[in-house]
């Protein structure tokens, strides 16, 4: 059975969602065959113990989590070929750990308040977006990143600025992609703020397409 490791842990700002974010983690587990754990324990990330996965999802962690033994833990997983999903505050996770702003592709920046905002589908050929209208109307907290990732990985889904108030990255502002990173897969959404996002089934499809997609095989 496919074995994925949730890791909510947070030494920073704390998002009200992440228990609906593990409890439809687990829900999709459960649906799809995926064998689900979650903790905010950090030694987990041991080598050893991480054998037993073939993917980690960073659920809206923060801040800086980990010592140099579960960095170099989570580093060797991923090189060896272990899958890496970031979702939404994943990406203010570890900013003095160059790898993981590797794994997350890009770090956050700031946000303008919650609101709806449209975004576009700039590459349906993948399970996170294949289910997905060319423009979809969604209500989120629209993330800035300290540098635009789009030069190091294939982004999937942008947020057309005009639809909103307070984006600073100018057109083309990606929110959804995927790379490598030695022999793993990344995939990372900036959605998920609200914990009635976890409730939406085109979000919960959004967020399987993005596991599946970094599974070995």
């Amino acid at each position: 059975m496919t074995g994925l490791l949730v890791f909510s842990a947070t030494n920073g700002y704390r998002h009200d969602s992440i228990p609906a974010g593990v409890a439809a983690l687990r829900d999709l587990g459960a649906e799809a065959g995926f064998d689900v754990d979650a903790t905010e324990d950090p030694t987990y990330f041991t080598t050893r113990s991480l054998r037993g996965y073939d993917a980690v999802v960073f659920l809206s962690s923060s801040g800086t989590v980990f010592d140099d033994e579960q960095r170099a833990a989570l580093e060797r997983f991923v090189r060896d070929g272990g899958g890496y999903v970031g979702i939404h505050a994943a990406s203010t996770t570890e900013y003095d750990w160059p790898f993981y702003g590797e794994l997350a592709g890009a770090r956050f920046d700031r946000h303008p308040p919650v609101q709806p905002g449209v975004i576009t589908v700039e590459d349906h050929d993948h399970p996170a977006t294949a289910h997905l209208p060319a423009r979809w109307e969604w209500t989120d907290e629209w993330y800035d990143f300290r540098s635009d990732p789009r030069p190091h990985v294939r982004v999937l889904l942008s947020v057309d600025e005009d639809s909103y108030e307070g984006g600073r990255m100018g057109p083309g502002h990606p929110i959804a992609w995927c790379h490598r990173v030695g022999s793993g897969r990344c995939f990372y959404t900036a959605l998920g703020h609200t914990a009635e996002a976890f409730d939406e089934p085109v979000f919960r499809a959004h967020l399987h397409g993005g596991i599946t997609s970094v599974l070995p095989g």
